[in-house]
């Protein structure tokens, strides 16, 4: 049986809604593909449509999931704008987070008919990619049962505290959304929401765990080789340039114009 490609995009410093408008047209041409091909694998000329795997930061930015409580935010507008944090209300489970500079960010957008239908081992496969992607840094990650995500402890250091939250959103089972790693985050943007709803437990870093700057490249590498060998997937890296002209390519013969961060720069 032949292994899924994934094409891994790395975007940079993406804004949180360019980044978001772009999911959704990734999404919809893994949807196209799979309504116009034999096994919801090839498009309508035939060619077998890749999965791709999003990778960016994005400057400060709260999230509230579908299901989340707008109260766990701690900051009023006027707060958020001094802190040069923008605020969204998105589609995936999950209450409020952070994403900000520091972090890995992966989406995934992976039609899950080419896996496994079943969005309960899909998120344990992503719990699974970070824990082993930490490990290489000497950092136990851990599962709690009920707490979709990947903590650290309870150690010496303390309880339970968070790495890497997670939310998700599927449609026709295909994924959008994903995942935030803590690398070098500044954990103070924490203080300003109940991270997750959770009140009772904290956030870490790989920073704060090892006590030591990660190089952002190398935690984004060992993530990618866990992320591969766990979806057991044949994964290629496309960087800036490279990656934004697969991605055009990719979504040309979609109604929906380009994103923005996918317009070519002005001669």
């Amino acid at each position: 049986m032949n292994r899924e490609a994934v094409v891994a995009c790395e975007l940079g410093r993406v804004a949180y809604a360019p980044a978001q408008a772009l999911q959704q047209c990734i999404q919809q041409r893994l949807i196209r593909a799979k309504r116009a091909g034999d096994g919801a694998e090839k498009d309508e000329t035939g060619t077998r449509v890749p999965h791709v795997l999003l990778l960016v930061e994005h400057p400060p930015a709260y999230t509230l999931g579908k299901s989340g409580d707008a109260a766990n935010l701690l900051l009023s507008e006027e707060a958020l704008a001094e802190r040069g944090a923008s605020f969204h209300r998105v589609g995936r489970g999950g209450d409020i987070t952070f994403h900000g500079p520091g972090q890995l960010v992966a989406y995934p957008l992976l039609d899950l008919d080419r896996f496994f239908r079943d969005l309960h081992r899909y998120l344990r496969a992503l719990e699974a990619a970070v824990i082993q992607a930490c490990a290489a840094f000497g950092v136990k990650g851990e599962r709690v049962e009920g707490r979709t995500g990947v903590w650290v402890g309870p150690d010496a250091q303390g309880p339970e505290r968070k790495i890497c939250a997670m939310g998700v959103r599927c449609s026709r089972w295909v994924t959008m959304h994903g995942l935030a790693l803590n690398v070098n985050t500044d954990l103070s943007f924490f203080d300003s929401i109940v991270p997750c709803g959770i009140a009772d437990r904290g956030v870490t870093s790989l920073q704060q765990e090892t006590d030591r700057r990660v190089a952002p490249g190398t935690a984004r590498t060992r993530f990618l080789d866990a992320f591969a060998e766990t979806f057991d997937a044949d994964l290629s890296l496309k960087r800036d340039s490279d990656a934004r002209a697969f991605l055009r390519a990719l979504l040309a013969e979609e109604d929906a114009p380009l994103p923005a961060l996918l317009q070519p720069a002005a001669t």
